[in-house]
């Protein structure tokens, strides 16, 4: 196939911000170009327009190449949900509820499903970009992986290997990668240092020493970026998004287990007077109190994150709260007044639970009831993933939120819904922005409706810092034998 693999020497190299990067980059030359990553681990996850389930980072990579989303660009999704086990997405649909037998699992349905994936990009893109996962030169692996050489040999692409410097130890990691990858070593083309802090200049040697060492070019070295944020593909990278702004509102999110589709947040990166905060156990009572706002995010196990407020001590804090109080999706039921589990569904003993009872509703759980679906209409925009049906009760303090799309107090001190993505919507989300500004008697803001997908910024570093000219000569197969001059 005409196209490229990126691959990492460990996770979080910067593999996704690079194949986001390329998709817009080529899609800006023209070129029909398709993202790809045959299996995904991530709670980060988005529905596309026909109501199937593939990682957000793969959606966000073919916005960047104008693409609409589809589930052939991310065949297998894996969502982990209890601490052994992880729930599989095959072809955007829920095809098992643990990974028990995955391995049989690789070796039929997912290989299968996954050239499938690549003999349609091949009919119908001019090229593909492929991206890996974690590291793959994990030797343990090696024989069952269906996400790193594997796939680069079944579509028979050239690799580009991706180094974090400002983790440590990027040399060692790019030499002990190489030594460990046996033949497939020769797949490897170019190298690329991500996240370097200062002078690259001062980053030449390393790279001559590399290119020497390795026989191997070194097609760029990307600088460690700040304000340009990409939805992460795990909690790990939450870290990542917390906010340096100095702002009047302070909004916190708890980072409670199974925390997923944290990338509802990152709208808020656009308001120059809004400052988020991921907080833990750890958070002091003051620093709580501080807080203007509290937004309870989606949650793979709704029970297990309810669990952790309560050991945590929040529930009492929470209750008592006096700024504003906002759920999206297992955040919503959490607010509710009892979860039910009959068949334990969503944890191994609890059928039933109390809720934070906030809000007027109860939501019961069902393994075959998984709800995938896009919401767009004249007021919001927005998907909803989720196990669990809710039930609404009649309250006079409460009405629906948006077009039935949740439920609000009338003060909107108080308010739930199941919609990924709500605070996307420019006008809703400076509505209840201004909503928390009259509270604490700040002056309104208009809507902010710049442009936070951030693809084109993403491209031009790319253009200034790599090798553009021979990335595209091995896209094309024009020369793999290409060595360092």
């Amino acid at each position: 196939m005409n196209g490229i693999m990126i691959q990492g020497t460990s996770s979080d190299a910067g593999k996704s911000f690079i194949v986001t990067g390329l998709c817009r980059l080529l899609s800006n030359m023209n070129m029909k170009i398709c993202p790809f990553k045959s299996q995904n681990m991530s709670n980060n996850s988005y529905v596309t327009h026909d109501g199937l389930e593939i990682s957000i980072a793969q959606a966000l990579q073919a916005q960047a190449a104008r693409l609409r989303p589809e589930v052939f660009m991310n065949p297998i999704l894996l969502k982990p949900r209890r601490e052994n086990s992880s729930e599989v997405i095959l072809n955007g649909k829920v095809y098992a509820s643990s990974t028990r037998n995955y391995r049989d699992f690789t070796r039929t349905q997912g290989i299968n499903a996954i050239r499938q994936a690549l003999n349609h990009i091949h009919s119908n893109f001019d090229a593909i970009i492929i991206e890996g996962a974690g590291s793959p030169a994990e030797i343990n692996l090696n024989a069952h992986e269906i996400v790193n050489m594997r796939i680069a040999r079944e579509a028979d692409v050239p690799v580009l290997l991706v180094a974090d410097v400002d983790r440590g130890g990027s040399l060692a990691s790019v030499v002990g990668t190489l030594e460990l990858l046996g033949d497939d070593r020769k797949r490897v083309k170019g190298i690329i240092f991500n996240k370097f802090r200062g002078d690259i200049k001062l980053f030449q040697d390393a790279v001559d020493w590399t290119e020497d060492y390795t026989g191997i070019k070194v097609v760029g070295v990307l600088p460690f970026t700040k304000g340009i944020n990409l939805s992460g593909e795990d909690s790990l990278d939450i870290s990542n998004f917390d906010s340096n702004n100095s702002g009047k509102i302070s909004i916190g999110v708890p980072k409670f287990p199974g925390i997923s589709n944290f990338s509802d947040f990152d709208p808020f990166n656009l308001e120059p007077d809004v400052q988020l905060i991921y907080f833990d156990e750890n958070i002091t009572i003051k620093n709580f109190h501080a807080l203007d706002a509290i937004i309870l995010p989606g949650t793979k196990n709704t029970f297990a994150a309810l669990n952790w407020l309560k050991d945590c001590g929040f529930e009492t804090m929470i209750k008592n709260f006096p700024g504003f109080i906002f759920g999206i999706c297992g955040g919503m039921q959490i607010l509710g007044r009892e979860l039910i589990d009959g068949n334990l569904c969503e944890n191994n003993s609890l059928t039933r639970t109390q809720g934070l009872e906030l809000l007027p509703l109860i939501t019961s759980f069902n393994e075959d009831e998984k709800i995938t679906r896009q919401v767009l209409n004249d007021e919001i925009s927005g998907y909803e993933i989720h196990f669990g049906r809710t039930e609404y009760f009649y309250d006079e303090n409460f009405h629906e939120l948006l077009t039935n799309e949740g439920i609000t107090r009338d003060d909107f001190k108080l308010a739930g819904t199941y919609l990924h993505g709500v605070f996307a919507n420019d006008d809703f989300r400076s509505k209840w922005l201004n909503e928390i500004r009259r509270e604490k008697n700040y002056g309104e803001r208009q809507t902010n409706t710049a442009n936070y997908n951030p693809y084109d910024a993403i491209a031009e570093i790319l253009t200034r810092n790599l090798d553009i000219n021979f990335i595209l000569k091995l896209i094309h197969h024009e020369d793999t034998m290409l060595q360092p001059e």
